[in-house]
């Protein structure tokens, strides 16, 4: 029987990167399931307000004390800005976890997705919170405009609440003018490292809502491969194109969102509890990134599903369409949703409700 570090380099996620050039992160913040994906080759972790939330919860003896101690300190600081000197001093911490390993993705205020100079000023302060943070930004209209300007101030952006080609490719375009910018000044690009999320698995979820909902007669199994061909589209059209940014794939559904997105052109961003079953699984990791989705498969979705086509094609969705595209909508609502579930948990510590017995 082998050692645990044996077992641990024998694992499926750390043998990844070797057989098939993928990497990946640890998609959330917590400080024992960073430490568990660095272990197996993680290089790089991510946080939203759910994530941070989470982290909150699990770790809740911790951060308890800390916001009382914060607010003990602070005495007048309202709620939210308390919120916000939480979320800075997590992200602070596990960006200190992956010194030497890789960044921390720290997302700006999900309730400004519509103010580009606000989502700006935001990324400008995350980033000078340590040097390996990396600034996650909506593909929102405004945020493309943001995207932009934040490459120019020199930060790593993270494009997230991002579903189709077309955010994609904004995001590509966006960056590149950033670096361009930059170079034409005279100031370096060395070193930055931005990337652009697709997350597959809320696509799929909102094909699913769309056939619910409209009562659509498409093949069920059709609907997980959805935000796949989106993902391997996208990665074409990168290579293509020789954008400077890399793509990263998250919000995992189903076991096919790994065993089919593995390769160099993709970093995939993996749940604490997916790492643990795919590292469970047995399976040998395999270059499965460039293998093309079944067009019959593509033809169904395409055929049935017009929001599918807006996802697929380049020019599906225009960057004023972005914000009201419907898994668009469905995530910024839900990450508001938590970052104001956040808030009233950071209030419960500072000011418990006398009806709840101690």
């Amino acid at each position: 029987m082998g050692t645990p570090e044996a077992g641990v380099a024998a694992s499926p996620l750390a043998r990844m990167h070797g057989l098939t050039g993928a990497e990946y992160w640890n998609d959330g913040c917590v400080r024992d399931e960073i430490a568990y994906a660095l272990a197996r080759g993680a290089v790089g972790a991510t946080s939203n307000p759910s994530l941070v939330l989470d982290a909150m919860r699990k770790e809740s003896a911790h951060w308890t004390g800390r916001v009382a101690a914060l607010h003990a300190a602070h005495p007048a600081l309202p709620e939210d800005e308390l919120t916000w000197t939480l979320i800075e001093e997590m992200a602070v911490g596990s960006a200190a976890l992956l010194e030497g390993h890789g960044r921390l993705s720290l997302q700006t205020n999900p309730t400004w997705y519509g103010d580009a100079a606000r989502i700006t000023a935001q990324a400008i302060r995350f980033a000078a919170l340590a040097p390996n943070i990396q600034v996650k930004i909506p593909v929102t209209a405004a945020g493309i405009s943001a995207i932009e300007e934040a490459t120019f101030a020199g930060i790593s952006i993270n494009a997230t609440v991002s579903f189709t080609v077309p955010q994609a490719l904004a995001v590509g375009e966006a960056v590149e003018r950033g670096l361009r910018r930059r170079e034409a000044a005279g100031l370096s690009v060395a070193g930055m490292a931005p990337v652009c999320t697709l997350m597959f698995g809320r696509l799929d979820d909102w094909m699913r809502a769309i056939v619910e909902r409209d009562q659509l007669s498409v093949d069920p199994s059709a609907l997980d491969w959805a935000g796949i061909a989106v993902v391997k589209r996208s990665v074409e059209l990168y290579r293509e194109r020789g954008y400077r940014t890399r793509l990263l794939g998250g919000a995992f559904r189903h076991m096919l969102h790994w065993t089919e997105l593995m390769g160099a052109d993709l970093i995939l961003t993996i749940p604490y509890q997916w790492q643990v079953q795919f590292n469970a699984s047995g399976l040998v990791p395999a270059r499965s990134l460039g293998v093309p989705v079944d067009p019959a498969v593509v033809a169904e979705l395409l055929a049935h599903l017009p929001d599918f086509r807006r996802a697929y094609e380049p020019d599906g969705l225009s960057v004023a369409e972005f914000d009201t595209y419907g898994a668009t909508v469905r995530t910024l609502r839900g990450f508001i949703g938590a970052y104001h579930e956040l808030i009233a948990a950071v209030r419960d510590v500072v000011l418990p409700s006398p009806d709840v017995r101690p």
